[in-house]
């Protein structure tokens, strides 16, 4: 191929991609925006972690590459345009997770120039694998985020799911990995939700 055929193929590629991405706006989660006036999209939580990333990342337990993390956070749930958002705790969905979002990570990035599909998919995978400092950071971010919006929202979307306090403990057994810190500050939030109520604690009645 002659070098400008070559370089409009790569930037339709390019393209292709970015356009395909624009999808995550469209993603709906299950957590509810600090006012709990509507539940937010993916591509605002992916934005909301990448910032958090730039402000938090002094509370990693291990230095880290915070511009190679804030990639990761913006790659990792791009999955979920195929995929779909897998609710924390819809045990049923989350039987299935893994192998639609791989399916996924194989289409989604694969729409890019190859130097550009194995960089974003290496940084999905390494998410996924979470035995860097970066994916252990990335993973807490992700993590936590729900829990401080969830507070803001009195509780929101725990009160509309009946979630227990051991369930979201079970689903951040490794929270801490990232950040004992961060993780310290964040139990405190959800056992002050027990007592209020918006999480059910043990005994109450499951």
């Amino acid at each position: 191929m002659r070098e400008k055929d070559v370089f409009m193929d790569r930037l339709k590629q390019q393209l292709s991609f970015l356009m395909e991405i624009d999808k995550q706006k469209e993603i709906i989660r299950q957590t509810y925006l600090s006012d709990g006036s509507r539940k937010e999209t993916d591509a605002e939580h992916a934005w909301h972690i990448a910032v958090m990333c730039l402000i938090l990342s002094e509370y990693a337990n291990e230095p880290i590459d915070a511009a190679r993390t804030v990639m990761m956070l913006l790659a990792h749930d791009l999955v979920e345009i195929d995929a779909g958002d897998t609710y924390a705790y819809d045990v049923q969905g989350n039987s299935t997770k893994k192998d639609r979002e791989l399916k996924a990570a194989d289409r989604i990035y694969g729409l890019l120039p190859e130097d550009q599909r194995d960089y974003m998919r290496g940084l999905w995978d390494e998410f996924e694998a979470m035995e860097t400092p970066e994916a252990k950071f990335a993973n807490t971010l992700d993590k936590i985020q729900p829990v401080l919006l969830t507070d803001q929202a009195k509780g929101k979307s725990w009160l509309e799911h009946g979630v227990r306090r051991e369930q979201i403990l079970d689903r951040n057994a490794r929270t801490h990995e990232g950040s004992e810190t961060l993780w310290s500050y964040i139990r405190e939030i959800i056992e002050r939700n027990v007592e209020d109520g918006f999480i059910r604690g043990e005994g109450s009645g499951e």
